[in-house]
Formats: structure tokens, sequence, C-alpha cells
């Protein structure tokens, strides 16, 4: 099991403004190729701005306070943001949250085509992501 970086992903009420402030300010640029792999009709339909500097990225979305109650899902992490791995084995990344006693919510293909994502609190209550990508979707 490998677990990569993969992005920052902030909520906010802004996404435009922060999309200007991260292109114009910090130069990166915009991942246009993700909007294709939305899954808009699932659960989560706000507005999204995919950056990056070629390497890694931060996604800024628009908060929605409902997400939990829309998906059936314990945990929101469109609420105040996340951080995002990407793994080779989510089942194994389940096993392991599994063993150590950590819950998940496990939202499979949910906001992404082809995107399994599980979501998680580490000790401080922070949002974690853990997706894998199927090698025929878009972003693998």
């Amino acid at each position: 099991m490998q677990l990569k970086l993969h992005h920052v992903n902030f909520s906010t009420e802004r996404v435009d403004d922060m999309r200007a402030f991260y292109a114009d300010v910090l130069g990166l640029g915009e991942e246009t190729s993700f909007n294709a792999a939305r899954k808009t009709d699932e659960g989560y339909a706000g507005g999204v701005a995919f950056m990056t500097d070629g390497a890694m990225q931060v996604h800024l979305a628009e908060r929605d306070l409902e997400i939990g109650f829309k998906t059936g899902k314990g945990l929101n992490p469109l609420d105040r943001g996340h951080l995002a791995f990407r793994t080779d084995d989510i089942a194994a990344v389940k096993t392991r949250l599994t063993d150590a006693g950590v819950p998940f919510a496990d939202f499979g293909d949910w906001a992404m085509k082809g995107w399994q994502q599980i979501f998680f609190y580490d000790p401080d209550g922070n949002v974690i992501e853990v997706h894998e990508v199927a090698e025929d979707a878009i972003g693998a």
C-alpha cells in the first residue's frame, strides 16, 4: 500500500475569488479536465476550481453544510475542507484503519467518476481523504 499526497481541499463561499487568487497571485494553473469527471448529480453540485502546480493540487470547493445529510454519511468533507492522499490499494487502507479502530465514511465512487473515496478524522478532528483512482479515470 502506497500513499501519496494528492491535494488540499479548501471549502469556501468564494470559489471565483479563490480561483483568481491561486491563479493570479500564486501562479497556479487550472486543471480543467477534472470538470468532466465530476459527478454533480450524486450529492454535490457545488462549484469547484481544480488548481495545480503541475504536481500537487489545490481543490477550491463551494462549502456545503448539508453533504452529510444528502449522502447519509456521518462526515462532511466539504464543511472545513480536507487533506487528500492517493493510494494504490484502498482496501488495504480500510483494513489498516479498521485495525487501528479509526472509523471512516466510505463514499465510494461519489464525487469523481472512477475515484473510490473514504474520509476520516485525524486525532485533532481534521478531515482526511484517501482515494484510489481507476486506471481509465480522468486524473489517473
